[in-house]
């Protein structure tokens, strides 16, 4: 294995394998069906050596990714398209995909093996990047890490790191706040409507899924804690649906299911293990609006039937 993939990808792996194998059963296998949900999945992408970590899509349904092993972003220009490399982010791994509020492509970095020691060490940051033409430009430093982000409509950043605790905020002014709210191994970040509240799944500390208030970041509200059988689910990057239900990918068993209400959930689909991060399609062709999609640490897109919502909302330029 490269010494340039992150512990975000080797650890995780790692750590998903083994906790496989020591649980003997794959997470949430007592889930039910989601009403309507539960067709097959099928693959639409592949960047083969890549381990996929961030994945968002334009208003033209191109998708874009990134890649923890060499830091490359990547377009698909459509379903089955190869990918196009456009930049590559400065330091450490490729981390989590989030657009401005002025349409350009905000990529994560330093997901590599400091990624553990960011609280401290608070060495990660976000590059800017036109998604035509790859021109990358500096846009805030001093982050734990940016594994989930999202962006705010006043143009505020919200970044998680799922090794850590320090969930940080980047201000329009462009100040950065690194330790914004503290919620162990959060991962994933997704505001719900009216930037009310920024959802984010607790992937390997406490396993489950939370909201955090933004007015109120002490104040983190659990949706979803996972116990028993599974506790070791690991889940990861995770979206929202037109009703503000988060829909999580559960890294072990490779199943994507939708939060309900809380402690309650069903399944959209059977997908792939190793799933690091989901996001429904935007515009009329392509990967198109109300079509959901995984990336995968083994460089796959696929697409999940069961979750189609054709209302669903994703975070637009």
């Amino acid at each position: 294995m490269s010494t340039r993939k992150s512990a975000a990808f080797g650890l995780a792996a790692l750590t998903a394998m083994a906790l496989s194998m020591v649980t003997g059963a794959p997470a949430a296998n007592a889930a039910p069906i989601c009403p309507g949900a539960g067709q097959p999945t099928f693959v639409v992408g592949s960047a083969p050596g890549a381990a996929l970590e961030g994945l968002t899509v334009d208003a033209a349904g191109r998708a874009f990714t990134t890649d923890l092993v060499t830091g490359r972003v990547h377009r698909f220009d459509a379903p089955g398209a190869p990918p196009v490399a456009i930049t590559t982010v400065p330091s450490g791994g490729g981390g989590a995909l989030a657009w401005t509020p002025d349409g350009k492509l905000l990529v994560g970095y330093g997901a590599d093996a400091r990624v553990v020691l960011g609280d401290s060490l608070r060495h990660a940051g976000i590059v800017k990047v036109d998604p035509d033409t790859g021109f990358t430009e500096p846009y805030a430093a001093g982050l734990s890490a940016a594994n989930g982000m999202d962006v705010a409509a006043d143009g505020t950043v919200y970044a998680t790191n799922d090794f850590a605790s320090f969930v940080g905020r980047v201000y329009p002014n462009g100040f950065v706040a690194p330790d914004w709210a503290v919620l162990p191994s959060a991962n994933g970040a997704v505001l719900g409507r009216d930037d009310e509240f920024l959802y984010v799944s607790r992937t390997f500390a406490n396993p489950g899924v939370s909201r955090i208030p933004t007015a109120a970041p002490w104040a983190a509200q659990s949706l979803l804690d996972l116990g028993g059988g599974d506790f070791f689910a690991a889940p990861d990057g995770l979206t929202l649906d037109s009703a503000d239900r988060p829909v999580v990918p559960l890294n072990i068993s490779g199943q994507v299911v939708r939060i309900d209400a809380p402690g309650q959930f069903c399944v959209l689909g059977f997908g792939n293990q190793m799933t690091s991060v989901l996001s429904y399609g935007r515009g009329d062709r392509g990967f198109s609006a109300g079509r959901l999609f995984g990336a995968t640490f083994t460089g796959l897109i696929y697409e999940i039937p069961g979750g189609f919502d054709p209302q669903a909302r994703t975070a637009t330029p």
